[in-house]
């Protein structure tokens, strides 16, 4: 291989932007013939698949340099620094630094693994990319880490404590990402809305949105990648109902719909909550629709319980699902849970796809006949404003918004015709 390292990205949309920083790092340290492998952690399956992917890097490159990051890296650095296909192995904080890379182009004083403890890290800094390739939309990290503990999770070991990018530093990446010609820009974090509660401000992710709005004029679409319905707060429910540059799809970070199960899982909310904040949003801005992440057959879920999860999508209005099967983290409070058996867990997982499907199709067969401002994100294919994927006759350039008339859905996915 020739050129800029490579970067194969699993799991969130946090690891997607890193994979620019990384990019940026890596091309400024002169850095080639690399492949650099960004793990998730949120699954054992999305492990295997990293681990999949290390020695597909070394059977394509043999001789090509493979670096493992990411939070699975992170968590376990000794077990991916054992296998034979792995030069170097750097942890969530080293991944963000251009000496890492830098480092390891020059092999002075390069340890073969460079994984601190992330527990450790207080602060994390707006990170400036130029751009992200092959996307027609760009990630803006707000915040990193976690300061919750959900029985089910390993994710805050990989990311750490909560830390927040100060306002000052995302209004930075963010003017200079509309700059480049960007329309959409997507707000992540581990946590997005805890943010600023560790900053000297006190502002809020509400404030930041505000700010964002107020100061970065030119920019047309704002989303954000996943909330808490727990944390949103009073200025957070007023920018996301009326503020119409905020995208009116909001994915809610839900897991279950059964208050037994929920309080297992050690989550902040019930599931009257979730259903009223679904409502009250509508209630404002009626063309909102959510999402979620569902975990199907969680330790002790009876039928009942999982028929509450079921219930859910209907009863909130739920049109996009994550779904995951429960997966067992080793050294989780979950993983030593009464489990269910594998049967069962795929069986419900299904079936909240499928219902999760039905409640898609309803939702793209109420746009047909309606006209949709569109992202094109790939030649004849764009999003809409509620993140509906969009196979488009006629023409227009990719980053561009332009206007749709919706002819019809097929395959889970709407069909038009560009008007503009």
């Amino acid at each position: 291989m020739t050129g800029e390292a490579e970067i194969v990205s699993f799991g969130c949309r946090l690891n997607t932007f890193e994979a620019e920083v990384m990019r940026g790092h890596a091309k400024s340290a002169g850095l080639e013939n690399a492949v650099i492998i960004n793990t998730c952690a949120v699954t054992t399956e999305s492990e295997r698949q990293s681990r999949q992917a290390i020695r597909k890097a070394r059977r394509d490159h043999p001789n090509a340099t493979v670096i493992v990051t990411g939070c699975a890296a992170q968590i376990n650095p000794d077990g991916f620094s054992s296998m034979d296909e792995v030069d170097h192995v750097i942890g969530n904080s080293e991944k963000l630094t251009p000496e890492s890379f830098a480092r390891i182009k020059t092999k002075t004083d390069t340890p073969r693994v460079l994984v601190a403890d992330i527990m450790t890290v207080r602060e994390t800094a707006g990170h400036l990319v130029e751009g992200f390739e092959g996307k027609a939309r760009a990630f803006v990290e707000v915040q990193q880490g976690c300061d919750h503990r959900c029985t089910f999770c390993i994710i805050p070991f990989g990311r750490g404590n909560s830390r927040s990018v100060p306002i000052k530093g995302v209004l930075q990446q963010t003017r200079a990402l509309v700059d480049k010609g960007f329309q959409e820009i997507v707000l992540t974090g581990v946590d997005l809305t805890a943010y600023g509660e560790d900053l000297p401000e006190s502002a809020r992710l509400g404030t930041l949105v505000r700010t964002l709005l107020d100061q970065v004029p030119d920019l047309p679409r704002l989303r954000l990648s996943s909330i808490d319905v727990a944390e949103v707060d009073d200025i957070l429910f007023d920018v996301i109902t009326t503020e119409p540059r905020v995208m009116a799809q909001l994915h809610l970070s839900l897991q279950a719909g059964d208050d037994m199960i929920l309080k297992r899982m050690k989550r902040r909310h019930t599931r009257d909550q979730a259903i009223e904040f679904c409502n009250a949003v509508r209630a404002i801005r009626p063309e909102t629709v959510f999402g979620a992440d569902l975990i199907a057959g969680f330790p002790t879920e009876t039928d009942a319980m999982f028929e509450n999860s079921l219930r859910l999508i209907e009863d909130a209005g739920l049109t996009w699902l994550h779904v995951f099967p429960f997966s067992a983290r080793p050294d989780t409070p979950a993983a030593q849970m009464p489990a269910i058996n594998g049967t069962i867990i795929k069986a419900r997982a299904k079936a909240l796809r499928e219902a999760g499907e039905k409640a898609r199709d309803s939702f793209l067969k109420s746009c047909t006949g309606t006209q949709e401002y569109v992202l094109i994100e790939q030649p004849g294919i764009g999003r809409t404003e509620r993140f509906a994927r969009v196979a488009l006759t006629g023409t227009a350039p990719v980053g561009t918004i332009a206007t749709a008339e919706i002819t019809g859905q097929k395959d889970g996915q709407l069909l038009g015709r560009l008007l503009s």
